[in-house]
């Protein structure tokens, strides 16, 4: 086995490349890239594979498919790059959660150590933090064996780059994922599993004032099942279930016959997890008033995320670096899914979190540590030179 690059010498390969980090994180925070804006997500990947092409990876680029709704979604990039040692898959994503003209009302702007703009966190810091890791490994003489995989869709649980993910798993030895750190600077080693459902109720419309005993409310029968189904909460110690949105009617003089529920349900393990989603679909099946009748569709899911002894493993050797590195780093569990949900669920060891340091995603004043750039990004590298230590 070769001996390992020293840190030093990585830290400065990454210096190196700040510059041209700070320039693409401008670019990519300047576009406009929710889930359901296919143009904008395929800019972003437009950047990513033409990053990942001077790097010397061979780039395979799936034309987008589409959501459950039959929305468009961009397009999926698959870059690989040859080397040595155990095949790691790094993956980041492309999407926001933020609707077009976002970029043009919050444009990224720099405050002190910060960077602010949509997506500037989750996760366009983190995607170019794994490019840049993979520059500073080339010029120190490290070629890892990677597939790096930058996703179109996570924000809405990869319907369309999930089936890629899972069968590229199997032909891996680890999977990072490079969602930034958390706020206070954790890597994530667990997350909770999460479903998205959407409960339909119908009923039978009729005359409100004249009739309204022919009618069978559907919003009256969604209530109580939405009390049902709150009732999950606490009945598991890591189950959480919310019934966010609910939508149903035409008319105040109209018995509504119809009724929709879209349901998060989440879970730390997988036992609570399986026996959480059985109790929904229980629930749907029984209905809570004569004449009613629930639909119960699966719109997108991520198993658990569980600590395993391998990722532990995979912990312990970042800490060894980062502690080389001169900082600490603890790891968390989140409430939170991501792809490595999908990674972990296949056996594979899995690490998140790699990203530099951010906070408040999904928010106006979401923000990304740029003096973390340096120290993370090297952690990344470093853990990419050494992950032999952890297998």
């Amino acid at each position: 086995m070769a001996s390992p690059i020293p840190l030093t010498t990585l830290r400065d390969h990454v210096a190196d490349v700040l510059p041209a980090y700070l320039a693409d994180l401008e670019q990519l925070v300047g576009i406009d890239c929710g889930s359901y804006t296919p143009g904008g997500v395929n800019e972003v990947a437009d950047v990513v594979s033409a990053r990942l092409e001077t790097l010397g990876a061979s780039i395979e680029r799936q034309e987008g498919g589409t959501a459950a709704d039959g929305r468009p979604l961009g397009d999926l990039v698959v870059a690989r790059l040859e080397g040595t040692g155990p095949r790691l898959l790094l993956i980041g994503h492309m999407d926001t959660v933020f609707e077009p003209g976002t970029a043009a009302a919050r444009p990224y702007r720099i405050d002190g150590e910060r960077a602010l703009g949509p997506g500037v966190s989750d996760m366009k810091g983190g995607l170019l933090a794994g490019i840049g890791a993979l520059a500073a490994l080339q010029v120190a003489g490290h070629r890892p064996a990677v597939t790096f995989v930058a996703n179109p869709d996570e924000e809405i649980g990869s319907p369309f780059s999930g089936p890629v993910i899972r069968q590229l798993a199997g032909d891996h030895q680890v999977a990072l994922v490079l969602e930034c750190a958390r706020a206070n600077g954790d890597i994530v080693s667990a997350r909770k599993g999460i479903a998205e459902l959407a409960l339909t109720v119908r009923g039978r419309a009729a005359h409100a004032g004249v009739e309204p005993e022919k009618g069978r409310s559907a919003i009256l029968a969604a209530a109580r099942l939405t009390e049902a189904l709150h009732g999950l909460n606490g009945r598991w110690p890591t189950v959480s279930c919310n019934v966010g949105t609910i939508a149903g009617g035409t008319r105040p003089n109209v018995v509504p016959d119809t009724c929709r529920l879209e349901v998060d349900l989440r879970a730390a393990n997988g036992a609570e997890y399986g026996e959480a989603l059985a109790e929904v679909a229980r629930l749907a099946a029984e209905p809570t008033m004569p004449d009613t009748h629930t639909e119960h569709r699966l719109i997108a899911a991520h198993a658990p995320m569980e600590k395993s002894p391998a990722t532990g493993r995979l912990v312990e050797l970042a800490q060894a670096i980062a502690g080389e590195l001169g900082f600490t780093v603890n790891d968390a569990a989140t409430g939170g899914a991501s792809d490595a949900n999908t990674t972990a669920a296949e056996g594979v060891p899995t690490l998140d979190g790699l990203g530099p340091i951010g906070g408040d995603d999904h928010a106006p004043l979401e923000w990304l540590d740029l003096s973390s750039v340096i120290p993370r990004t090297t952690l990344l590298a470093g853990l990419m030179s050494r992950i032999d230590e952890a297998l």
